[in-house]
């Protein structure tokens, strides 16, 4: 039954990072659209697919309580503002042809979160998740070097993400409720994104559009709920370490489409800070690996 468990876990896991994974895929076919207005209709559209699902599961009891807190609505409420800032930031990254630096960005992700929980929740570090934040530290001053500036789109997709996940791990909230909440948290921001672009003569963001970009748009609000629902079954049912090791799949399946699929340069600079970041997160999986797996 343990082993049924796991590989349902591993399968799961599998789905949430391969999905996450091919987003560039399918939304590089959203390029001809802002991104923000590709990210207003994601949140509406995943609120109301979200909302569709706690309707079947019978589960507004669970939002209904968050209501009764707060400290919780606060919460939640940031945590919108970090996974929208993730959002926009990685649609833009797609239509501008910055896939490679948005993997990087995700590749970071892990080593953003030993930050955190050294500098957040007072965590200690031992000598090779040391080493490992050293060598992402090296990593980013290798590209500041090799193009003039901080490669801004990874640190904020790193940092967003990675901050998004600690204010989550930190609310006893289930993934779809708070999911729906968060985008719930989002439609004032494009009401007033919408009140802007008709001021300005503009076509709002929902409408205007061909059937086929229509229908992109309301599918990337299923596209968003799923692989998180899938990712909440996987921590369910995996360690921590395993979900740490399944969670470079994502960012890899990025970075081969980038280079493979998209056609965008590499240069040697880039192929220095990749490598070591990857030395890091070897690092940083051994070290996991060591912690979960040995004995104290």
């Amino acid at each position: 039954m343990n082993t049924s468990r796991q590989l349902a876990g591993v399968g799961f896991g599998l789905l949430a990072y391969g999905m996450w994974g091919f987003f560039p895929l399918f939304f590089r076919q959203l390029a001809h659209v802002s991104p923000m207005d590709v990210l207003s209709n994601r949140a509406v559209w995943a609120c109301l697919f979200v909302g569709g699902l706690l309707s079947l599961r019978r589960q507004w009891h669970k939002v209904a309580a968050v209501f009764g807190s707060w400290r919780q609505l606060l919460m939640l409420v940031i945590a919108a503002s970090l996974i929208g800032t993730n959002w926009l930031v990685f649609l833009w990254a797609v239509a501008n042809q910055q896939v490679v630096a948005s993997s990087l960005g995700y590749f970071l992700t892990p080593l953003v979160n030993v930050v955190l929980g050294l500098a957040v929740l007072k965590e200690r570090l031992n000598r090779l998740e040391w080493l490992s934040v050293a060598l992402a530290l090296a990593a980013i001053a290798n590209e500041v070097i090799a193009i003039g500036s901080l490669p801004w789109v990874s640190l904020i997709l790193a940092g967003t993400f990675g901050t998004y996940g600690l204010v989550r791990k930190r609310l006893p909230v289930d993934a779809v409720s708070g999911l729906w909440l968060e985008t719930l948290a989002m439609l004032p921001v494009c009401a007033l994104y919408a009140c802007w672009q008709a001021q300005n003569g503009q076509t709002l963001w929902f409408a205007g559009h061909d059937l086929t970009t229509t229908a992109l748009l309301v599918a990337a609000g299923a596209l968003t709920a799923l692989p998180l629902l899938a990712f909440a079954a996987a921590t369910q049912r995996l360690d921590l370490a395993t979900v740490g090791m399944l969670m470079y799949i994502n960012p890899t399946l990025q970075f081969v489409t980038a280079i493979w699929l998209f056609g965008e340069p590499m240069q040697v600079a880039q192929l220095r800070s990749f490598g070591l970041i990857w030395l890091g997160l070897l690092v940083f999986s051994w070290s996991a690996w060591r912690k979960y797996r040995l004995p104290a």
